[in-house]
Protein backbone atom coordinates (compact mmCIF):
# COMPACT_ATOMS: atom_id res chain seq x y z
CA UNK A 1 0.00 0.00 0.00
CA UNK A 2 1.10 3.67 -0.86
CA UNK A 3 0.01 6.60 0.98
CA UNK A 4 0.33 10.14 -0.73
CA UNK A 5 -0.91 13.35 1.06
CA UNK A 6 -3.10 15.10 -1.59
CA UNK A 7 -1.84 18.00 -3.41
CA UNK A 8 -4.35 19.70 -2.96
CA UNK A 9 -5.96 19.64 0.64
CA UNK A 10 -2.89 17.74 2.28
CA UNK A 11 -5.40 14.82 3.07
CA UNK A 12 -3.59 11.56 3.00
CA UNK A 13 -4.68 8.94 0.11
CA UNK A 14 -3.95 5.51 -0.31
CA UNK A 15 -3.04 3.31 -3.28
CA UNK A 16 -3.95 -0.01 -2.05
CA UNK A 17 -3.49 -1.89 -5.62
CA UNK A 18 -0.29 -1.68 -7.50
CA UNK A 19 -1.95 -1.16 -10.73
CA UNK A 20 -4.29 1.44 -9.73
CA UNK A 21 -3.24 4.68 -11.43
CA UNK A 22 -5.41 7.30 -10.29
CA UNK A 23 -7.39 8.11 -7.09
CA UNK A 24 -10.00 10.25 -5.84
CA UNK A 25 -9.17 12.52 -2.41
CA UNK A 26 -12.58 11.39 -0.27
CA UNK A 27 -12.09 15.02 1.29
CA UNK A 28 -11.40 17.62 -1.88
CA UNK A 29 -12.59 15.36 -4.82
CA UNK A 30 -9.21 15.94 -6.39
CA UNK A 31 -8.52 13.21 -8.82
CA UNK A 32 -4.40 12.43 -8.22
CA UNK A 33 -2.88 10.47 -10.99
CA UNK A 34 0.31 8.47 -9.94
CA UNK A 35 3.13 8.66 -12.28
CA UNK A 36 6.02 6.59 -10.88
CA UNK A 37 6.80 8.57 -7.66
CA UNK A 38 4.80 11.47 -8.12
CA UNK A 39 1.33 12.27 -7.77
CA UNK A 40 0.02 15.20 -9.62
CA UNK A 41 -3.70 16.72 -9.28
CA UNK A 42 -5.55 16.79 -12.65
CA UNK A 43 -8.60 18.42 -11.25
CA UNK A 44 -11.68 18.22 -9.19
CA UNK A 45 -13.91 14.76 -10.06
CA UNK A 46 -17.68 14.87 -9.78
CA UNK A 47 -19.19 13.21 -6.20
CA UNK A 48 -21.13 10.02 -7.71
CA UNK A 49 -24.76 10.07 -7.48
CA UNK A 50 -25.77 9.06 -4.03
CA UNK A 51 -27.86 5.49 -5.58
CA UNK A 52 -28.11 3.78 -2.34
CA UNK A 53 -26.22 0.74 -3.16
CA UNK A 54 -25.78 -1.29 -0.35
CA UNK A 55 -22.27 -1.54 -1.77
CA UNK A 56 -19.33 0.61 -0.26
CA UNK A 57 -15.76 1.38 -0.30
CA UNK A 58 -13.88 -1.23 1.52
CA UNK A 59 -16.55 -3.84 1.55
CA UNK A 60 -15.26 -7.05 1.51
CA UNK A 61 -16.72 -10.56 0.09
CA UNK A 62 -15.71 -13.91 -1.74
CA UNK A 63 -15.43 -15.51 -5.47
CA UNK A 64 -14.21 -18.97 -6.33
CA UNK A 65 -12.29 -18.80 -2.94
CA UNK A 66 -10.58 -16.07 -3.00
CA UNK A 67 -11.29 -12.87 -0.84
CA UNK A 68 -11.25 -9.17 -2.35
CA UNK A 69 -12.47 -5.89 -1.25
CA UNK A 70 -14.03 -2.88 -3.19
CA UNK A 71 -11.41 -0.30 -3.25
CA UNK A 72 -13.01 2.21 -6.27
CA UNK A 73 -15.82 3.02 -8.18
CA UNK A 74 -16.96 4.61 -10.97
CA UNK A 75 -20.48 6.17 -12.12
CA UNK A 76 -21.48 5.36 -15.96
CA UNK A 77 -24.88 7.15 -17.82
CA UNK A 78 -26.17 6.22 -20.76
CA UNK A 79 -29.01 7.56 -22.94
CA UNK A 80 -31.58 5.78 -20.29
CA UNK A 81 -30.13 5.27 -17.17
CA UNK A 82 -26.66 4.33 -15.10
CA UNK A 83 -25.13 2.02 -13.52
CA UNK A 84 -21.64 1.45 -10.99
CA UNK A 85 -18.45 -0.20 -11.64
CA UNK A 86 -16.52 -0.97 -8.70
CA UNK A 87 -12.92 -1.75 -8.86
CA UNK A 88 -12.17 -4.36 -6.47
CA UNK A 89 -8.23 -5.98 -5.13
CA UNK A 90 -8.37 -9.62 -5.08
CA UNK A 91 -5.97 -10.58 -1.70
CA UNK A 92 -3.38 -12.70 -4.41
CA UNK A 93 -2.60 -8.78 -6.33
CA UNK A 94 -5.31 -9.70 -8.91
CA UNK A 95 -8.01 -7.06 -9.58
CA UNK A 96 -11.43 -6.93 -10.90
CA UNK A 97 -14.90 -5.20 -11.54
CA UNK A 98 -18.62 -5.79 -10.03
CA UNK A 99 -21.07 -4.43 -12.13
CA UNK A 100 -23.67 -2.75 -10.25
CA UNK A 101 -26.76 -2.40 -12.64
CA UNK A 102 -30.59 -2.48 -11.48
CA UNK A 103 -30.38 -4.76 -8.70
CA UNK A 104 -28.48 -7.52 -11.18
CA UNK A 105 -24.39 -8.09 -9.99
CA UNK A 106 -22.09 -8.94 -12.67
CA UNK A 107 -18.31 -9.77 -11.11
CA UNK A 108 -15.63 -10.09 -14.19
CA UNK A 109 -11.87 -10.08 -14.01
CA UNK A 110 -9.36 -9.46 -16.79
CA UNK A 111 -8.62 -11.88 -19.83
CA UNK A 112 -5.22 -12.17 -21.06
CA UNK A 113 -4.39 -9.89 -24.06
CA UNK A 114 -3.79 -12.23 -26.76
CA UNK A 115 -7.10 -13.64 -26.33
CA UNK A 116 -8.84 -9.98 -27.76
CA UNK A 117 -7.18 -10.21 -30.97
CA UNK A 118 -9.28 -11.17 -33.44
CA UNK A 119 -12.24 -9.87 -32.09
CA UNK A 120 -15.20 -8.16 -33.99
CA UNK A 121 -15.41 -3.86 -33.84
CA UNK A 122 -17.37 -2.11 -31.59
CA UNK A 123 -19.42 -0.69 -34.36
CA UNK A 124 -20.33 -3.76 -36.19
CA UNK A 125 -21.57 -5.27 -32.87
CA UNK A 126 -25.49 -5.41 -31.98
CA UNK A 127 -28.03 -6.68 -29.55
CA UNK A 128 -28.63 -10.39 -30.07
CA UNK A 129 -24.77 -10.88 -31.82
CA UNK A 130 -23.12 -14.02 -31.38
CA UNK A 131 -19.31 -14.41 -30.21
CA UNK A 132 -17.30 -16.99 -30.15
CA UNK A 133 -14.39 -16.95 -27.43
CA UNK A 134 -12.54 -19.45 -25.46
CA UNK A 135 -14.65 -22.06 -26.95
CA UNK A 136 -17.94 -21.02 -25.89
CA UNK A 137 -20.82 -19.39 -28.07
CA UNK A 138 -21.82 -16.06 -26.39
CA UNK A 139 -24.40 -13.92 -27.27
CA UNK A 140 -24.64 -9.86 -26.97
CA UNK A 141 -27.41 -8.48 -24.17
CA UNK A 142 -26.02 -4.78 -24.22
CA UNK A 143 -24.27 -2.77 -26.48
CA UNK A 144 -23.96 1.24 -25.93
CA UNK A 145 -22.06 4.06 -25.43
CA UNK A 146 -21.47 5.78 -22.08
CA UNK A 147 -20.17 8.25 -19.76
CA UNK A 148 -18.28 9.03 -16.86
CA UNK A 149 -20.40 11.00 -14.06
CA UNK A 150 -18.30 10.95 -11.17
CA UNK A 151 -16.24 8.88 -9.07
CA UNK A 152 -14.76 7.67 -5.65
CA UNK A 153 -11.13 5.49 -4.41
CA UNK A 154 -8.49 4.47 -6.74
CA UNK A 155 -8.58 2.91 -10.59
CA UNK A 156 -6.60 1.26 -12.76
CA UNK A 157 -6.91 4.39 -15.41
CA UNK A 158 -7.45 7.59 -15.31
CA UNK A 159 -11.23 8.62 -16.30
CA UNK A 160 -12.55 12.29 -15.10
CA UNK A 161 -16.23 13.35 -15.36
CA UNK A 162 -16.98 13.04 -19.42
CA UNK A 163 -14.47 10.14 -19.70
CA UNK A 164 -16.14 8.09 -22.64
CA UNK A 165 -16.68 3.96 -22.63
CA UNK A 166 -18.52 1.90 -25.83
CA UNK A 167 -19.36 -1.14 -24.08
CA UNK A 168 -20.80 -4.62 -25.34
CA UNK A 169 -21.94 -7.29 -22.54
CA UNK A 170 -22.75 -10.53 -23.69
CA UNK A 171 -24.28 -13.86 -21.56
CA UNK A 172 -24.10 -17.25 -21.54
CA UNK A 173 -26.46 -18.07 -19.28
CA UNK A 174 -25.38 -17.30 -16.15
CA UNK A 175 -21.78 -16.27 -17.52
CA UNK A 176 -20.99 -13.15 -18.16
CA UNK A 177 -18.51 -11.16 -20.85
CA UNK A 178 -17.52 -7.74 -21.72
CA UNK A 179 -15.84 -6.40 -24.14
CA UNK A 180 -14.61 -2.36 -23.34
CA UNK A 181 -13.31 -0.52 -26.13
CA UNK A 182 -12.48 2.66 -23.73
CA UNK A 183 -9.14 2.55 -25.15
CA UNK A 184 -9.94 1.60 -28.59
CA UNK A 185 -9.40 -1.61 -30.59
CA UNK A 186 -8.50 -4.43 -29.74
CA UNK A 187 -11.10 -4.34 -26.64
CA UNK A 188 -9.94 -5.34 -23.16
CA UNK A 189 -12.08 -8.47 -22.61
CA UNK A 190 -13.19 -9.32 -18.73
CA UNK A 191 -15.01 -12.98 -18.25
CA UNK A 192 -16.81 -13.68 -14.85
CA UNK A 193 -20.68 -14.44 -13.87
CA UNK A 194 -23.75 -12.56 -12.55
CA UNK A 195 -24.07 -13.15 -8.85
CA UNK A 196 -26.38 -12.18 -6.08
CA UNK A 197 -24.82 -10.70 -3.13
CA UNK A 198 -25.66 -13.26 -0.63
CA UNK A 199 -23.18 -15.55 -3.01
CA UNK A 200 -20.77 -13.15 -2.59
CA UNK A 201 -20.81 -13.30 1.22
CA UNK A 202 -20.09 -9.93 1.57
CA UNK A 203 -19.41 -7.86 4.45
CA UNK A 204 -19.29 -4.24 5.54
CA UNK A 205 -22.03 -3.37 3.26
CA UNK A 206 -24.42 -0.44 4.41
CA UNK A 207 -27.01 -0.57 6.68
CA UNK A 208 -30.05 1.45 6.22
CA UNK A 209 -28.78 3.79 9.32
CA UNK A 210 -26.00 4.66 7.01
CA UNK A 211 -27.52 5.15 3.98
CA UNK A 212 -29.71 7.80 6.29
CA UNK A 213 -26.81 9.27 7.55
CA UNK A 214 -25.29 10.31 4.56
CA UNK A 215 -27.61 11.12 2.39
CA UNK A 216 -31.39 11.17 4.26
CA UNK A 217 -32.80 9.11 2.23
CA UNK A 218 -33.31 5.16 1.65
CA UNK A 219 -33.24 2.97 -1.17
CA UNK A 220 -36.58 2.53 -2.16
CA UNK A 221 -38.25 5.16 0.55
CA UNK A 222 -40.85 7.56 -1.55
CA UNK A 223 -39.28 11.14 -1.70
CA UNK A 224 -41.40 13.85 -2.33
CA UNK A 225 -40.53 16.05 -5.40
CA UNK A 226 -42.38 18.96 -6.85
CA UNK A 227 -42.79 18.44 -10.63
CA UNK A 228 -40.87 21.13 -12.16
CA UNK A 229 -42.85 21.80 -15.05
CA UNK A 230 -46.36 21.64 -13.05
CA UNK A 231 -45.51 21.76 -9.73
CA UNK A 232 -47.96 18.54 -9.11
CA UNK A 233 -46.11 16.94 -6.13
CA UNK A 234 -44.46 13.22 -7.22
CA UNK A 235 -42.53 10.60 -6.14
CA UNK A 236 -39.87 8.58 -6.60
CA UNK A 237 -37.37 5.65 -5.44
CA UNK A 238 -34.13 6.91 -5.15
CA UNK A 239 -31.53 4.73 -6.22
CA UNK A 240 -33.98 2.43 -7.71
CA UNK A 241 -36.55 4.10 -9.89
CA UNK A 242 -35.44 7.33 -10.83
CA UNK A 243 -37.44 8.56 -13.59
CA UNK A 244 -40.58 9.96 -13.43
CA UNK A 245 -43.50 10.42 -15.72
CA UNK A 246 -45.79 13.23 -13.53
CA UNK A 247 -49.62 12.34 -13.49
CA UNK A 248 -50.43 15.77 -13.86
CA UNK A 249 -48.92 17.02 -16.97
CA UNK A 250 -47.01 14.29 -18.17
CA UNK A 251 -43.52 15.87 -18.20
CA UNK A 252 -40.76 13.18 -17.94
CA UNK A 253 -38.69 13.78 -14.76
CA UNK A 254 -34.97 12.43 -14.51
CA UNK A 255 -34.11 12.28 -10.79
CA UNK A 256 -30.80 10.97 -11.32
CA UNK A 257 -29.47 14.48 -10.60
CA UNK A 258 -28.89 16.63 -7.94
CA UNK A 259 -32.40 18.95 -9.00
CA UNK A 260 -34.99 17.33 -11.18
CA UNK A 261 -34.50 18.12 -14.82
CA UNK A 262 -37.67 18.36 -17.16
CA UNK A 263 -36.60 16.11 -20.40
CA UNK A 264 -39.85 16.03 -22.37
CA UNK A 265 -43.05 17.75 -21.63
CA UNK A 266 -46.03 15.35 -23.71
CA UNK A 267 -49.35 17.05 -24.57
CA UNK A 268 -52.02 16.32 -22.02
CA UNK A 269 -53.32 12.26 -21.78
CA UNK A 270 -57.17 11.63 -21.33
CA UNK A 271 -57.68 10.55 -18.07
CA UNK A 272 -56.63 6.86 -17.73
CA UNK A 273 -57.93 3.72 -15.54
CA UNK A 274 -56.14 1.03 -14.38
CA UNK A 275 -56.73 -1.57 -11.75
CA UNK A 276 -53.79 -0.30 -9.86
CA UNK A 277 -52.30 3.28 -9.51
CA UNK A 278 -48.73 4.12 -8.64
CA UNK A 279 -48.19 4.25 -4.80
CA UNK A 280 -50.56 1.49 -4.27
CA UNK A 281 -49.15 -1.37 -1.97
CA UNK A 282 -49.78 -5.10 -1.06
CA UNK A 283 -48.56 -8.02 0.18
CA UNK A 284 -46.80 -11.06 -2.10
CA UNK A 285 -45.34 -13.75 -0.07
CA UNK A 286 -45.57 -12.03 2.80
CA UNK A 287 -43.53 -9.57 2.29
CA UNK A 288 -44.63 -6.00 0.96
CA UNK A 289 -44.83 -4.55 -2.57
CA UNK A 290 -45.47 -1.06 -3.72
CA UNK A 291 -46.37 -0.34 -7.17
CA UNK A 292 -43.89 2.02 -8.94
CA UNK A 293 -45.12 2.77 -12.37
CA UNK A 294 -47.35 1.58 -14.85
CA UNK A 295 -47.37 1.33 -18.86
CA UNK A 296 -50.05 0.69 -21.01
CA UNK A 297 -48.66 -0.93 -24.06
CA UNK A 298 -49.76 -2.19 -27.62
CA UNK A 299 -49.02 -4.65 -30.30
CA UNK A 300 -48.51 -4.10 -34.01
CA UNK A 301 -51.24 -6.12 -35.44
CA UNK A 302 -52.85 -3.99 -37.41
CA UNK A 303 -56.34 -5.97 -37.88
CA UNK A 304 -57.05 -6.65 -34.29
CA UNK A 305 -54.31 -4.97 -32.09
CA UNK A 306 -54.50 -6.08 -28.41
CA UNK A 307 -53.54 -3.75 -25.69
CA UNK A 308 -51.84 -4.63 -21.73
CA UNK A 309 -50.86 -2.82 -18.52
CA UNK A 310 -47.75 -3.36 -16.91
CA UNK A 311 -47.03 -2.25 -13.49
CA UNK A 312 -43.60 -2.00 -11.83
CA UNK A 313 -43.62 -2.84 -8.44
CA UNK A 314 -40.54 -2.79 -6.13
CA UNK A 315 -39.76 -4.67 -2.55
CA UNK A 316 -36.50 -3.43 -0.79
CA UNK A 317 -35.42 -6.91 -0.07
CA UNK A 318 -36.26 -8.86 -3.52
CA UNK A 319 -35.83 -5.46 -5.73
CA UNK A 320 -38.23 -5.49 -8.94
CA UNK A 321 -41.11 -6.89 -9.97
CA UNK A 322 -43.59 -7.19 -13.25
CA UNK A 323 -47.48 -7.61 -13.34
CA UNK A 324 -49.20 -7.72 -16.22
CA UNK A 325 -52.72 -7.11 -16.66
CA UNK A 326 -54.79 -8.41 -20.06
CA UNK A 327 -58.26 -9.14 -20.53
CA UNK A 328 -57.85 -12.71 -20.08
CA UNK A 329 -56.10 -12.30 -17.04
CA UNK A 330 -52.92 -11.44 -15.26
CA UNK A 331 -49.17 -12.31 -15.53
CA UNK A 332 -46.48 -12.29 -12.80
CA UNK A 333 -43.12 -11.49 -14.56
CA UNK A 334 -39.51 -11.44 -13.07
CA UNK A 335 -36.10 -10.53 -14.89
CA UNK A 336 -33.76 -13.75 -15.59
CA UNK A 337 -30.67 -13.55 -14.20
CA UNK A 338 -29.83 -17.18 -16.02
CA UNK A 339 -30.54 -16.88 -19.65
CA UNK A 340 -32.11 -19.38 -21.41
CA UNK A 341 -29.93 -21.19 -24.36
CA UNK A 342 -31.27 -21.36 -27.98
CA UNK A 343 -31.24 -25.48 -29.09
CA UNK A 344 -32.45 -24.60 -32.22
CA UNK A 345 -34.35 -21.46 -34.43
CA UNK A 346 -37.34 -22.35 -32.41
CA UNK A 347 -36.30 -24.20 -28.95
CA UNK A 348 -35.36 -22.26 -25.74
CA UNK A 349 -33.74 -24.52 -23.00
CA UNK A 350 -34.06 -23.27 -19.85
CA UNK A 351 -33.37 -25.23 -16.42
CA UNK A 352 -33.30 -28.36 -18.29
CA UNK A 353 -37.02 -27.49 -19.56
CA UNK A 354 -37.59 -26.73 -23.65
CA UNK A 355 -39.47 -24.11 -24.48
CA UNK A 356 -40.99 -23.62 -28.00
CA UNK A 357 -41.34 -20.27 -30.20
CA UNK A 358 -44.60 -18.96 -30.29
CA UNK A 359 -45.65 -15.37 -31.25
CA UNK A 360 -43.16 -12.93 -31.99
CA UNK A 361 -43.83 -9.49 -32.23
CA UNK A 362 -43.29 -5.71 -31.53
CA UNK A 363 -44.98 -3.61 -28.70
CA UNK A 364 -45.15 0.31 -28.48
CA UNK A 365 -45.74 2.33 -25.41
CA UNK A 366 -48.88 4.58 -25.18
CA UNK A 367 -49.17 5.68 -21.95
CA UNK A 368 -46.64 5.88 -19.10
CA UNK A 369 -46.90 7.06 -15.57
CA UNK A 370 -44.81 6.97 -12.11
CA UNK A 371 -41.38 5.76 -11.88
CA UNK A 372 -38.73 3.50 -13.53
CA UNK A 373 -35.83 2.41 -13.60
CA UNK A 374 -34.75 3.67 -17.37
CA UNK A 375 -36.28 6.52 -19.19
CA UNK A 376 -39.77 5.82 -20.38
CA UNK A 377 -40.92 7.43 -23.19
CA UNK A 378 -44.43 7.38 -25.20
CA UNK A 379 -43.72 5.50 -28.49
CA UNK A 380 -40.44 3.27 -26.95
CA UNK A 381 -40.80 -0.08 -28.65
CA UNK A 382 -39.85 -3.53 -28.58
CA UNK A 383 -39.80 -6.75 -30.20
CA UNK A 384 -41.02 -9.83 -27.80
CA UNK A 385 -40.37 -13.23 -28.82
CA UNK A 386 -42.87 -16.05 -26.78
CA UNK A 387 -40.95 -18.87 -26.04
CA UNK A 388 -43.61 -22.23 -24.29
CA UNK A 389 -47.45 -21.87 -22.90
CA UNK A 390 -49.02 -19.15 -20.82
CA UNK A 391 -48.70 -21.04 -17.55
CA UNK A 392 -44.89 -20.66 -17.52
CA UNK A 393 -43.62 -18.97 -20.04
CA UNK A 394 -40.17 -17.06 -21.54
CA UNK A 395 -40.02 -13.99 -23.56
CA UNK A 396 -37.14 -12.69 -25.30
CA UNK A 397 -37.14 -8.71 -25.19
CA UNK A 398 -35.14 -6.76 -27.42
CA UNK A 399 -34.65 -3.29 -28.06
CA UNK A 400 -32.06 -0.96 -30.19
CA UNK A 401 -29.21 -1.29 -27.33
CA UNK A 402 -30.00 -4.13 -25.04
CA UNK A 403 -31.46 -8.10 -24.90
CA UNK A 404 -33.90 -8.88 -21.41
CA UNK A 405 -35.15 -12.51 -21.04
CA UNK A 406 -38.26 -12.84 -18.20
CA UNK A 407 -40.27 -15.42 -17.22
CA UNK A 408 -43.97 -15.06 -16.66
CA UNK A 409 -46.39 -17.16 -15.13
CA UNK A 410 -50.34 -16.72 -15.02
CA UNK A 411 -52.51 -15.93 -11.96
CA UNK A 412 -55.70 -14.77 -11.52
CA UNK A 413 -57.25 -11.80 -10.73
CA UNK A 414 -58.80 -12.92 -7.42
CA UNK A 415 -55.37 -13.70 -6.51
CA UNK A 416 -54.19 -10.04 -7.39
CA UNK A 417 -57.43 -8.51 -5.32
CA UNK A 418 -56.03 -10.90 -1.92
CA UNK A 419 -52.48 -9.23 -2.69
CA UNK A 420 -53.85 -5.54 -2.54
CA UNK A 421 -56.82 -6.15 0.15
CA UNK A 422 -57.20 -2.29 0.23
CA UNK A 423 -58.03 -2.26 -3.45
CA UNK A 424 -61.74 -1.58 -3.30
CA UNK A 425 -62.04 -2.25 -7.47
CA UNK A 426 -59.99 -5.49 -7.24
CA UNK A 427 -61.63 -6.78 -4.67
CA UNK A 428 -65.27 -7.20 -6.22
CA UNK A 429 -63.31 -9.95 -8.26
CA UNK A 430 -63.27 -12.53 -5.53
CA UNK A 431 -65.97 -13.95 -5.64
CA UNK A 432 -66.28 -14.57 -8.98
CA UNK A 433 -65.01 -17.79 -10.70
CA UNK A 434 -62.58 -16.91 -13.75
CA UNK A 435 -61.53 -19.16 -16.11
CA UNK A 436 -57.44 -19.18 -17.44
CA UNK A 437 -55.56 -21.50 -19.21
CA UNK A 438 -54.33 -24.23 -17.55
CA UNK A 439 -56.09 -24.50 -14.15
CA UNK A 440 -59.11 -22.34 -12.61
CA UNK A 441 -59.20 -21.74 -9.10
CA UNK A 442 -61.71 -19.90 -7.41
CA UNK A 443 -62.54 -18.58 -3.63
CA UNK A 444 -66.21 -19.51 -4.58
CA UNK A 445 -65.85 -23.13 -5.44
CA UNK A 446 -63.07 -23.34 -1.95
CA UNK A 447 -66.11 -22.02 -0.01
CA UNK A 448 -68.48 -24.63 -1.48
CA UNK A 449 -66.16 -27.35 -0.64
CA UNK A 450 -65.53 -26.45 2.23
CA UNK A 451 -69.03 -26.23 3.41
CA UNK A 452 -70.26 -29.71 1.84
CA UNK A 453 -67.38 -31.00 3.88
CA UNK A 454 -68.42 -29.30 7.14
CA UNK A 455 -72.12 -31.00 6.75
CA UNK A 456 -70.50 -34.02 5.54
CA UNK A 457 -68.35 -34.56 8.78
CA UNK A 458 -71.35 -33.31 10.66
CA UNK A 459 -73.30 -36.36 9.24
CA UNK A 460 -71.04 -38.68 9.34
CA UNK A 461 -70.44 -38.29 13.13
CA UNK A 462 -74.07 -38.60 13.99
CA UNK A 463 -74.48 -41.80 11.92
CA UNK A 464 -71.29 -43.50 13.77
CA UNK A 465 -72.17 -42.49 17.25
CA UNK A 466 -73.88 -45.90 17.92
CA UNK A 467 -70.54 -47.47 16.75
CA UNK A 468 -68.15 -45.72 18.35
CA UNK A 469 -69.94 -46.64 22.13
CA UNK A 470 -70.59 -50.07 21.20
CA UNK A 471 -66.29 -50.09 20.83
CA UNK A 472 -63.45 -49.21 22.10
CA UNK A 473 -61.68 -47.85 19.43
CA UNK A 474 -64.88 -46.56 17.88
CA UNK A 475 -64.43 -42.77 18.28
CA UNK A 476 -60.81 -43.18 16.92
CA UNK A 477 -62.24 -44.78 13.46
CA UNK A 478 -64.64 -41.45 13.59
CA UNK A 479 -61.30 -39.08 14.29
CA UNK A 480 -59.40 -40.96 11.71
CA UNK A 481 -62.12 -40.99 9.10
CA UNK A 482 -62.50 -36.88 9.61
CA UNK A 483 -58.91 -36.71 9.13
CA UNK A 484 -58.97 -38.49 6.10
CA UNK A 485 -61.93 -36.16 4.70
CA UNK A 486 -60.28 -32.91 5.57
CA UNK A 487 -56.42 -33.20 4.87
CA UNK A 488 -57.22 -33.03 1.02
CA UNK A 489 -59.07 -29.62 2.01
CA UNK A 490 -56.51 -28.31 4.13
CA UNK A 491 -53.74 -29.44 1.88
CA UNK A 492 -55.51 -27.38 -1.00
CA UNK A 493 -56.74 -24.44 1.19
CA UNK A 494 -52.88 -23.82 1.29
CA UNK A 495 -52.15 -23.89 -1.96
CA UNK A 496 -55.38 -21.99 -3.04
CA UNK A 497 -53.75 -18.78 -0.33
CA UNK A 498 -49.77 -19.36 -2.18
CA UNK A 499 -48.15 -16.64 -3.94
Amino acid sequence: MQQINCPSCGAQVSFRSSAAVMAVCEYCRSTLVKDADSVKDIGKMSAVLEDYTPLQLNTSGQWQGQGFALVGRIQLRYESGLWNEWYLLFDDGGDGWLADASGQYMLTRRAPAEQAAALPKFESLRPGSGLDFDKRNWIAGDVRTARCTGGEGELPFTAGQGWVAQVADFRDASSFLTLDYADGYPPAVYVGELLTLGQLKLQLQRSADDISRSADRYQGKAMPLACPACGSPITYRAGIANYVVCNSCHSEVDCTESTAVVLRKQSELAAFKSSLKPGDSGNIGGQPWTVLGLLQCTDDDQDEPSTWIEYLLFNEEQGLLWLIEQDDGWDRVKVLDEWPRMSSATVATWQSGNFRKGFEYRSRVLYAAGTFNWRVHVGDSTLLTEFGEPGLRLTRETSDTEIVWTRSSRITRAQVARWFKDNKALALVVAQPEATSGKSRSDSDLVFCRQAAKWYVIILGILNVPIALAKNDGWLAIIFAILLLWAPLWLLGRWWEKD
